[in-house]
């Protein structure tokens, strides 16, 4: 694999040392990177039990470490393994049952549509921009992980998990290339999905709590 142009270009810019260590460390393995990842998983993961007891705090809890893994992974290789995608939704079908038992097989009809209608609008995304930039601006697995991200969200927090990742993406891509004074260019990379898969876990707590129903 060829050494990131951004990683290499960050050695000589005290700014961006933090951001090019950090890169670098995830990048290669390194022990403090790979702590610092193991343990903002754990720490989510106590945060997912403290507010959820019971087993809707332990699937999200798995939520945590898979969009953790996700981030890490995608951040190093711009890609999103299927795998990874496909223990989010499982996991999703499991919250979706355990959040309304009573109603089961609709609950879990209803995560699936979602998961279905956000990918298809993800995927829509993805052709239109083919069609008019002619290149590829968003990978499927992007497309597969926005499924993840209906089947485990309700349809008002969807919006707000993808603002959060959107509007954090485009941030960061901004900082960027203002600390190493690069211009922007449309052919530039961002790993889309080190933003989208957190933005689910935060979604949820946000569900949990301040977007809680009232009744």
């Amino acid at each position: 694999m060829m050494t990131d142009p951004l990683i290499a270009s960050c050695r000589d810019k005290p700014k961006a040392n933090f951001l090019a260590k950090l890169g670098r460390g995830i990048a290669t393995e390194s022990v403090p990177a790979m702590a610092l990842v193991v343990g903002i998983a754990g720490a989510a993961a106590i945060v997912s039990i403290a507010l959820a007891p019971g087993a809707i705090g332990m699937l999200g809890a798995g939520l945590a470490v898979v969009v953790i893994s996700i981030a890490v992974i995608d951040l190093r290789h711009y890609v999103i393994p299927d795998g990874l995608n496909v223990a989010g939704f499982i996991l999703a079908i499991g919250h979706a049952a355990a959040l309304d038992a009573d109603v089961m097989l609709t609950a879990i009809a209803m995560a699936a549509v979602r998961g279905m209608v956000v990918a298809l609008l993800f995927f829509i995304l993805r052709q239109v921009y083919v069609l008019i930039r002619g290149r590829v601006g968003l990978g499927l697995g992007d497309v597969k992980l926005a499924g993840v991200v209906g089947a485990w969200l309700d349809w008002s927090t969807i919006p707000v998990a993808i603002e959060i990742a959107t509007v954090t993406a485009l941030s960061t891509f901004l900082l960027r290339q203002y600390i190493l004074r690069r211009p922007i260019a449309a052919t530039s990379r961002l790993p889309f999905g080190f933003f989208l898969a957190p933005a689910i876990w935060l979604g949820w707590v946000l569900q949990l709590t301040w977007l809680a129903p009232v009744y």
